[in-house]
């Protein structure tokens, strides 16, 4: 079924805002009018709904959000607002492939003309998009608004355009529009809150509600953090009698580390399993994916892309490869060395505070002992944090065409700088020193500052902060004398303000860190998956309470997994069995078993760990990533894909003659069989 645009001809002055997007100040008023022109145009394809790239506008809902009498009060005058109609949305969730559940119970790709056929759609029932779907929608509108024939933006000659250039990403790139964000829907969201994290009970998270909030990934990331935190209890539950009745028999470990190796690989198999389930059951696992633009930062000079035939920059990958490995590679190389000069720096004071405490023995220089490893905690967070502006910078600038392969890159310069700087003084202690008095102390000093640390600069101060420009807004608020809607403008204010969200980056990282304070070291610091139950219980919350109250509400991105951290977490537990391996190899106990010959101890130590790695790969291979069900319907999900493409042109070839007799003549009709 097609759709015309007099289906779409809805001039709605009053709508729900959706979408928040701010000017510059000084932008000019012909720039304003084009921009909102091309906004709410009507899509052209010979009078149906256009979805292609060269459509004329995005037939959205635009006003701004002062009236010109309110401006001549307040400030913030080039803030608009967003919106769409319901049949733009459905469309729209139709262009991109959204997948939606049949009433036949099947996942499928939605349609408009097959609407009815879809389970809880009705036309007034408003709820069959999630919110954070149409916030996403309207983006896609806006971010694929392309020029034409226009050679630059209106009012701006320096901001070059050519065919089939996003207008949104110019726009941004050239500081004309500042920002575009959601709005937060409040009483959708305190209704989230109160079943999320506002009353401290011991309870599982409302999943499926935050993935229609804020949309799959950061729903995923949530349900992991959730999972991670319930699959450590019993690691926790096991470790605690270990750290309390056999501290110094590093034998008995062999049974906790060879658990904790186990639990490593199961876990995160169990956890594809899992995912899988989830994602099938909102519909991103057998979503088709999204033909990849290029992304906002990337540059060259103007050719024609040979895949898609559009008009975008083009850069030749030799420069690429020649900025990665003469410039970037020899620079996080020149970090890592100064990551362990700092690391030797902290020995010098670890020994200095021993030989002070040895000569005076006070209860002041024992507490002493604690404090350079302190301090070399706080400064891996500062250097993670410093390196992590830097290796943006650097990834920027190597100029990758894709947001993927931007991401790829930079995680894996981040992964490699934080692996070496949290873990290098401990492998140092283990494997060099053999300190293990040394290496508990370090391992829960490092472990313990860093959850703290971590707490105070993601959510405590960020939430202070926000709470203090709020009480402003409301007092400006307050004073306004103008006849506004008062709520919706300290609402897009106050959002306007907050920080903008990252992505789940920074997140995950913090829970690949804790998973290798926790595996690589498990049999000489057991209680460690006791301290990081406690500290995800209140990560739970803290993260809940940024992404609600502290931090702009981000879009929502469509996700079947958790991407590039399940095997980076997968590489980690690999890691953690020959840490563990060799840390029991060492052992007094182990040793004494071996008087003579190390070298036997030596093969035995290398044999077990290959038994180990062995059982891992073996387990990983015995449990499938996805349930047997899931597995079913992807199956006749393609099944039917395939079928239907083998009638696609019978259909299309069908033809019949008519011949009209009344008028007595022969008129041949076509007619397309569907």
């Amino acid at each position: 079924m097609k759709v015309t645009l007099s289906a779409l001809d809805t001039c709605e002055s009053s709508f729900t805002p959706l979408v928040v997007l701010e000017l510059a100040q000084d932008v000019k008023e012909e720039t304003k009018e084009w921009l909102k022109n091309r906004i709410i145009s009507k899509k052209e394809d010979g009078g149906k709904l256009c979805l292609s790239f060269v459509s004329e506008g995005a037939q959205l809902l635009f006003r701004p959000l002062l009236n010109k009498y309110e401006k001549e009060t307040l400030e913030n005058q080039n803030l608009y607002l967003v919106g769409a109609s319901k049949i733009t949305l459905l469309l729209g969730a139709e262009a991109m492939g959204l997948v939606k559940e049949c009433n036949d119970n099947t996942m499928r790709a939605f349609t408009y003309g097959t609407r009815y056929n879809f389970k809880d759609f009705d036309d007034d029932n408003d709820d069959f998009l999630t919110m954070a779907e149409c916030q996403f929608i309207i983006k896609h509108e806006l971010e694929n608004l392309r020029a034409r024939d226009e050679k630059m933006i209106p009012g701006y000659p320096q901001a070059k355009l050519y065919p089939g250039k996003s207008l949104l990403r110019r726009l941004l790139t050239s500081g004309i529009v500042i920002q575009v964000f959601p709005l937060h829907d409040n009483e959708a969201l305190k209704k989230l809150e109160d079943t999320w994290y506002t009353r401290f009970t011991l309870k599982y998270q409302p999943i499926d509600h935050i993935r229609g909030y804020f949309g799959e990934t950061i729903a995923l990331y949530f349900g992991f953090l959730e999972y991670f935190t319930v699959a450590l209890i019993p690691m926790a539950v096991i470790g605690l009698p270990y750290y309390l009745f056999v501290w110094e028999d590093y034998d008995k470990y062999v049974i906790f580390a060879s658990f904790n190796l186990i639990w490593s690989t199961v876990i995160l198999e169990v956890w594809k399993r899992g995912c899988a389930n989830m994602t099938y059951r909102w519909g991103t696992l057998v979503m088709k994916r999204q033909f990849e633009e290029p992304r906002p930062g990337f540059h060259g000079v103007l050719g024609t892309n040979p895949v898609t035939g559009r008009k975008e920059p083009l850069y030749p990958s030799y420069k690429r490869q020649l900025r990665i490995y003469l410039v970037s590679l020899p620079f996080v190389c020149l970090c890592l060395y100064f990551s362990l000069y700092v690391m030797m720096i902290y020995f010098d004071m670890e020994a200095w505070a021993l030989s002070l405490h040895e000569n005076s023995g006070s209860e002041w220089t024992s507490v002493l002992l604690y404090v350079p490893s302190i301090i070399y905690a706080i400064v891996i967070e500062i250097m993670n944090r410093l390196y992590r502006y830097a290796a943006e910078f650097l990834t920027s600038w190597e100029n990758h065409r894709l947001e993927s392969a931007y991401q790829n890159h930079l995680i894996l310069k981040v992964l490699v700088f934080n692996f070496l700087n949290c873990f290098a003084s401990l492998f140092y202690i283990a494997f060099v020193l053999r300190d293990m008095k040394l290496l508990r102390q370090s391992l829960a000093t490092l472990l313990i500052t860093s959850q703290i640390l971590n707490q105070i600069m993601e959510s405590l101060l960020p939430y202070w902060l926000q709470r203090k420009h709020h009480v402003q807004v409301k007092r400006k608020v307050q004073a306004l004398k103008a006849d506004i809607d008062a709520t919706l403008y300290e609402q897009v204010v106050l959002e306007k303000e907050m920080g903008t969200y990252l992505g789940t980056f920074d997140d995950y990282l913090e829970l690949f860190l804790q998973f290798g304070y926790v595996s690589l070291f498990s049999c000489v610091y057991p209680l460690a998956a006791a301290f990081a139950v406690l500290n995800n219980f209140t990560e739970v919350n803290s993260d809940a309470l940024k992404m609600c109250r502290v931090l702009k509400r981000p879009f929502s991105e469509p996700s079947a997994n958790i991407g590039v951290w399940q095997l980076a977490f997968e590489t980690m537990s690999v890691i953690s069995v020959v840490t563990n391996c060799a840390l029991i190899g060492m052992s007094p106990q182990v040793n004494a078993l071996f008087p003579e010959s190390k070298l036997d101890l030596v093969l035995i130590v290398v044999a077990v760990e290959h038994a180990l790695l062995a059982l891992k790969f073996i387990l990983a291979f015995a449990i499938p990533d996805k349930p047997r069900h899931i597995q079913m319907k992807l199956a006749r999900l393609e099944f039917e894909s395939l079928e239907a493409l083998k009638q696609q042109p019978l259909k299309l070839l069908a033809q019949i003659n008519t011949e009209d007799y009344s008028l007595g003549r022969c008129n041949k009709t076509k007619i397309l069989i569907i």
